[in-house]
């Protein structure tokens, strides 16, 4: 799927009109939103639920540890954005390409990115749905709740328009409210619970009828934190988006964002796990909302902000797909840009996102499975990987070892937090039934 414009020079004329390519007219704090709306979202209201699996050491151990290495592996990719002269690597799939090689680049990346951009608009779907009904509930306590397929059905409603903005740059309006929604939400989850103060007899043991359960809970917290800091499979196509001069490179305006999306993402994380966590103990959700029954009004308020931010973050994480399957389309099948194309690919991807979303809603199992089988090589140790072969830092070097611990770590996270996820959503599918 790489594409040289040399070699093709008729395709050029179509970069204006993919979705990542379009427009490079960003700013860094574009790109701060942009990467906000990416990163904080569904996960950071199942920290205090992680953290409840993992107990104080352990948690805080893992969440400070997830901050520094994904703020590592991400400078990575900003500075391997354009590593080579006069060329940009806009999307994530071309970067390994340059590594790996033509075939086995699109092997390795492309099934990774998809799998984490697909999944995280389905989490993404059910985490609309619930805030939904959690907000519906809210405002009318005495009413029969909405069934949780009605409110992922409103929830897709709002993208099936949303979807047809054409690129990243048209969006820019939607992160900047998603990423002020996310601070919002993050804040009064943590100042509510502060307020209530902790629970009569709460407990900080680890949860589980056996140890056998609480191994498994411990393995789909590592996934839960690692969903929590996704961002990684958009961060090249967000920083595509802007301009670039061998005297200003996009790496200082994107470099600058991100050191101020990571500002914000431990003003949301931290309090958020750590008071939810020391306010319900074990006995928290896997949603901290769900636990948080009062005052009613300002609940109600922070599932409506969090339905404003995923709205976002759904768009966000769909673009680079909406990309990938049009580029495929324009280019290897020879279909001609346009806005039927267009309607087409995107109304189906919404559509297919919320009947998965409908017929699994088990948010806990599917962020903590998506988190490590997912997320966990885009964005722990596949950009090491990449830096070790582009870069080859010298044997034994600081850099050397700091990118083989960081893939011993990332791959072990992969093979933990798969295990407790699938369990958890074993567990949740025996009592579930579909489409209530």
């Amino acid at each position: 799927m790489e594409f040289d414009k040399e070699k093709n020079p008729t395709a050029e004329s179509h970069d204006d009109w993919f979705a990542i390519t379009a427009s490079r007219t960003a700013t860094w704090y574009s790109s701060t939103f942009h990467n906000v709306t990416a990163m904080v979202g569904a996960g950071v209201l199942s920290l205090p639920y992680a953290m409840s699996h993992m107990g104080w050491g352990p948690g805080i151990t893992v969440m400070v540890l997830s901050w520094i290495i994904t703020l590592y592996t991400l400078w990575q990719m900003v500075e391997m954005h354009e590593m080579v002269p006069g060329k940009r690597f806009d999307r994530y799939h071309e970067l390994g390409q340059y590594a790996f090689g033509e075939k086995l680049g699109l092997y390795i990346v492309v099934p990774q990115q998809v799998v984490v951009d697909v999944s995280t608009c389905i989490i993404y779907m059910v985490t609309g749905g619930k805030s939904l009904q959690k907000f519906a509930l809210s405002v009318s306590p005495g009413h029969k709740p909405l069934k949780l397929t009605l409110c992922i059905f409103i929830f897709a409603l709002v993208h099936f328009f949303l979807s047809h903005l054409p690129n990243f740059d048209s969006m820019s309006g939607v992160s900047l409210t998603a990423a002020i929604m996310s601070l919002v939400y993050s804040t009064i989850a943590w100042t509510a619970s502060l307020a209530k103060g902790p629970m009569q007899n709460v407990a900080y043991s680890l949860t589980g009828t056996s140890d056998a359960a609480k191994v498994f809970n411990f393995m789909n917290a590592l996934g839960d934190i690692a969903f929590a800091y996704a961002g990684h499979n958009v961060v090249l196509e967000i920083q595509a988006t802007i301009p670039s001069t061998p005297e200003k490179p996009s790496k200082k305006s994107m470099w600058k964002g991100v050191i101020f999306a990571y500002i914000v993402v431990a003003l949301c994380y931290y309090p958020v796990a750590f008071i939810g966590y020391y306010t319900f103990g074990n006995a928290v959700d896997d949603n901290i909302l769900l636990t948080l029954e009062k005052p009613r009004w300002l609940i109600g308020a922070a599932n409506m902000f969090v339905l404003i931010h995923v709205i976002g973050g759904y768009q966000v994480y769909a673009m680079p797909v909406f990309d990938m399957i049009e580029t495929f389309l324009v280019k290897k099948l020879k279909f001609q840009p346009s806005l039927i194309l267009r309607f087409t690919v995107r109304t189906l991807y919404v559509a297919i996102t919320m009947f998965i979303g409908m017929t699994f809603p088990f948010f806990g199992g599917l962020v903590g499975f998506f988190g490590g089988f997912a997320l966990a090589p885009t964005t722990y140790f596949l950009p090491c990987i990449i830096w070790m072969i582009v870069k080859k830092p010298k044997r034994f070097s600081f850099s050397w070892f700091i990118n083989w611990i960081f893939i011993i770590l990332g791959v072990m996270l992969l093979c933990l937090a798969p295990i407790g996820g699938m369990r958890n959503i074993i567990m949740s599918a025996k009592t579930y039934k579909f489409y209530q």
